[in-house]
Order: structure tokens, then sequence, then C-alpha cells
């Protein structure tokens, strides 16, 4: 039963997830991307107007894919946002500004295509859909979420996962900053009505506050066998891996370093381990 998973995850993936909110699902999958990149369509139930989350990929098929599902609803897509830069989430933005017109925000300067980027805390209204932008920094520096509070929903990119967990892409993204991040959409969940996880991966979550608990669980357990491998000799971030990771499939080894890497810098920070 999903409801045994972390999150309780949806049965399946794509389609309509909320009121506001429909998943395409990019062809894209692989160990990294799961299933592949969610794109997120989203618009007020009585409004003309979209917005896109996360064009993803280079893939023609696919961005006419979303661009053909919004009109089938009579929507027209006039914005697009970034969660963050990795190319699964961001590689396809400029074709598809080019196939709709719509100007692409994001954190990070590199990735927007018009005047405007996205700043922590700013209020985004189009046709009356109300999205707000909150900085999530950690799994890359320029990792955002946005809220959408009509629907109690978080749209997270690579931040909280719908299985699994992400990894902290060292040395841009960091630790800290990442439990932080992750703090701060606890708060939401306990405190601001936040129940949905939409995101960048994976099924729907419908237990935001369940996800966030065991992520947090989850990196404190991580930090501890890091710690504890550190102190049984191991030298290296590949040491490590094998080690703390000896379960994980390998072809997940790459990434698993990088979130190493991530964590000895972290406890070297706090001086939890000698530089």
């Amino acid at each position: 039963m999903s409801g045994l998973l972390p999150g309780d995850p949806a049965a399946g993936i794509g389609g309509e997830a909320t009121p506001r909110a429909l998943c395409v699902l990019a062809p894209n999958p692989s160990p990294m991307t799961l299933d592949g990149t969610n794109t997120w369509l989203l618009s007020e139930p009585d409004s003309d107007l979209a917005v896109v989350i996360d064009p993803g990929p280079l893939h023609e098929g696919h961005l006419r894919r979303v661009i053909e599902t919004a009109e089938q609803r009579g929507k027209r897509v006039v914005l697009t946002l970034l969660t963050h830069g990795h190319a699964d989430h961001s590689e396809g933005a400029a074709r598809f500004a080019e196939l709709t017109g719509s100007e692409v925000r994001a954190l990070d300067p590199a990735h927007r295509l018009g005047p405007e980027g996205l700043t922590d805390g700013q209020r985004l209204d189009v046709g009356g859909l109300d999205l707000r932008v909150i900085g999530t920094p950690g799994h890359t520096s320029d990792s955002l979420t946005f809220h959408l509070p009509a629907d109690g929903a978080i749209l997270t990119g690579d931040t909280v996962l719908g299985r699994g967990t992400t990894m902290v892409a060292h040395p841009d993204g960091r630790l800290g900053d990442y439990l932080d991040s992750l703090r701060h959409l606890h708060g939401m969940a306990a405190e601001h009505g936040v129940r949905t996880v939409l995101p960048g991966h994976g099924p729907v979550l419908a237990d935001a506050l369940g996800a966030v608990d065991y992520y947090l669980a989850h990196r404190a357990g991580r930090l501890a066998q890091v710690e504890t491998a550190v102190e049984a000799g191991c030298r290296t971030s590949a040491e490590v891996v094998a080690r703390v990771y000896a379960d994980v499939d390998r072809a997940l080894w790459p990434a698993a370093e990088l979130s190493v890497l991530a964590q000895l810098q972290y406890l070297r920070d706090h001086g939890l381990i000698p530089d």
C-alpha cells in the first residue's frame, strides 16, 4: 500500500494532480531522473493563461506535447519557470520559449530568457493563479520551490523527489543549506497548510509532512554513517561511498560521491571530523 511508503506516493505519474496542476512526463527515464522529468502545467481553472514549470530536456515531441496539453484545455502558456538549472529540467527551455513566446524566469541569470528573474519571497499572479517563490538551496545553489497555496501544494524540483532521496550536488550544493531548506518546508507542512508535494521526478506525494520528516531522518542517518566511516579509517569520498552505499545500485555511486563530498564538508565545518 502506498500509505506505507514515505510521503504516501500516488500509484502513477502524469496527468491531473490538483485542481490547478497537471503533470506531463518527459521521455527521459534514467537512474538519476527516475521515470523522467515532471513538467508541470499550472493554471486557474477559469483562466485561459498557464504557467509551465521545468519544460525538461530538449525533446521536441515532449515540448510540443506540453503545449498541446495546454491547448486542449483552452490554455495558453505565457510564462515558463525553472526550479533549477540542471539540464533535465532546463535544457528545453529556450526552444519552449520559441514555441510559446513566453519568457523564462529562473534564480540563476544564466538560465533566464527575458528581463525578469525570480527571488525568494516573490509572488506571481498569472490569470489569477497565486504562485509563491521559495528559495530552497542545497541540491543546487539556485534551487527553488514554488508554493501553490490554493491547492496546499509545493513544487519542489529535485529538493524532494517522489521516490527515493536526492543528492546534494557538491560543490555547488551545500548540505547545511539543504538541511535548512528541508526544515523550512517542514514548517510549511506542519503549520501552513501544505499537504501535497509535486516533485520534479517520481509520483505526487499526498503527505508532505511525512515526506520531509523522512528526508530529514535519512540525512541524519547518512551523516552518522559517514562520520562512522571516517572514524573507521575511510580517507576518500570513494572509500566512504563503497562502505556507506554498498547496498545502492553502482550506477548511482557517482551521484552518491557528490553527496558524500557535501557531507564530509559539513562534518568538517562543524568540527565533527578533522580537516
